[in-house]
Parts: structure tokens; sequence; C-alpha cells
């Protein structure tokens, strides 16, 4: 993190009496991990004494959020807010008070109860009907404000155990750094954006402009896939973060397509 996000991370975890013993400021991004069974006011930050919650307590890190659908739906509702804003205000009777939450969030679920719906070797065992309750336990407006759905197919015994070397971690990491500092550069005269994902509407017309097959690519994608405006810009800060990543200043056709390609739950799960 850079010296303010520490700064205001520590701020947020010491409010909490969380700061790990014998560390002054946080020097590493959180991660917070809460159980299905938390409550709104467990997510979202409250109690008399009004403190902040998990979102609030994944400032400039990580929320992420195993079996998505064992979520009350109440619970995840509460998520809107600080997905769109980077900030949650909790109000109760003691008073009201607004608390960053600028997280980035990484959920994973299953396609059914049973987790074998598509299965081509393992037969599903749920009804269409406890299937399609399972899965419109996730809004549409909620999923519209995740930038990447991936799907993740079991593992071949040969996958598994095969030797073919893959790109390591640390490889992975490099890239990723050298993608945010091309993003700080771009946005270092605004305060709060200081990745893709928070640039601003007026900022992403500035820095994710595409040429006329793009535009055309888009649009048609736009009306054959009814995706929303939510879906339109965060289609435009995917495809400029894998611009990014290859080193292009311009967004190409091929990064659009591959961004398009990353919202296929849209249509697969909840179409």
């Amino acid at each position: 993190m850079s010296l303010e996000e520490a700064i205001e991370t520590t701020k947020i975890h010491s409010v909490c009496g969380l700061l790990p013993a014998g560390e002054a400021v946080l020097r590493h991004r959180p991660f917070r991990d809460p159980h299905h069974t938390i409550s709104d006011i467990g997510l979202l930050g409250g109690t008399a004494n009004i403190t902040p919650g998990e979102v609030s307590l994944a400032h400039n890190g990580v929320l992420f959020l195993d079996e998505l659908p064992e979520f009350h739906r109440s619970t995840l509702e509460v998520l809107r807010q600080p997905l769109e804003d980077g900030k949650v205000t909790v109000s109760r009777a003691s008073g009201t008070m607004t608390f960053p939450s600028a997280f980035m969030l990484v959920a994973a679920m299953n396609p059914c109860p049973c987790g074998h719906h598509g299965d081509p070797k393992r037969q599903c065992r749920c009804s269409p009907g406890q299937v399609e309750r399972y899965r419109r336990k996730i809004s549409g407006p909620l999923l519209d404000r995740i930038d990447l759905h991936v799907e993740a197919p079991a593992v071949e015994y040969a996958e598994l155990t095969g030797s073919t070397p893959a790109e390591s971690s640390a490889t992975m990491r490099s890239r990723v750094l050298k993608a945010r500092e091309i993003q700080r550069k771009r946005l270092a005269r605004s305060r709060k954006a200081t990745c893709n994902a928070r640039m601003s509407h007026t900022q992403l017309r500035e820095h994710c402009r595409l040429d006329e097959r793009g535009n055309e690519l888009l649009k048609n994608a736009m009306e054959d896939l009814n995706f929303s405006a939510r879906g339109y810009d965060r289609i435009l800060k995917v495809a400029r973060t894998i611009a990014d990543l290859a080193a292009s200043d311009m967004i190409l056709p091929d990064h659009l397509l591959e961004a398009l390609g990353y919202r296929s739950l849209d249509r697969n799960l909840w179409g």
C-alpha cells in the first residue's frame, strides 16, 4: 500500500482494536473472509457505538465471500452502496457515521446446491426449481457490480499430475505491478481514483476511447446481450486493464472481446 492507504487502513483497524501486536502501521493490504452466517450489521457496521464492519475492515484490500448464495440475501444487498461509492454510511440512534469501504470483492459459489450442475461426469441431484432458487439469491443489481465472472470447471487428473511449468506467482505479481504503475501515472491528477476500477464516468470517457471497430463491437454486444449501463462502464474498465497488462496505449478489439467474455454469468445463469 501507499503511505496514505496504509495510514487510512490503520485508522480503521485501530478503532476496532485489530492492529497486530507490535505493529504501529499496517503494511499489507487486509484480507477479510467473513462466514456466511454474518449479519447485515456485521458486514456493514453498526452496533450501539457505530463501529466499522467487514466492508470497511477490507478497505484498500480484499473482501472474500465463499459460498456466496449461502449468505442471507438481505446481507448481500447491503454491499451495493459500498461497491458503487467506495464508502458506507451507518445510521443509528446514537448518530450517523461514514466509513471508507473501497475494497476488491472476490466471491465463490457452486452452480447449484449439490455442486454438480453442468458437470459432464457427475449427475446433478437438484430439481430445476432448486437450482433457480439457489441462483436467485444473487440479485441482478449485485451481479452487475462484479467486474469479472470466471467459471472454474473440475480439474482433470492429467492437469493435477502434469509437469508442464505454469506462470509463477512472482511473474504474475510483476505484471500486475507494472499495470498498476501505468494506471497510477494515468490517474495522477485524481484524488480518489488510483486504479482503473475506481475511475469516474468522466475519466472513463477520457481514458477508455475505442476506435471505430471497437465502438461497433461494443454496440452490437450491448444490443444483443442486453447489458446495462453499469455493465457498459465495467466492460470498458476491464478492457482498459487488459490493455494495460499488454502494455497497449489503445484498447484493441481483442481486449474488448476478452472483457465481454467475463460477463458470461449475466446471460448464462440469470438470463
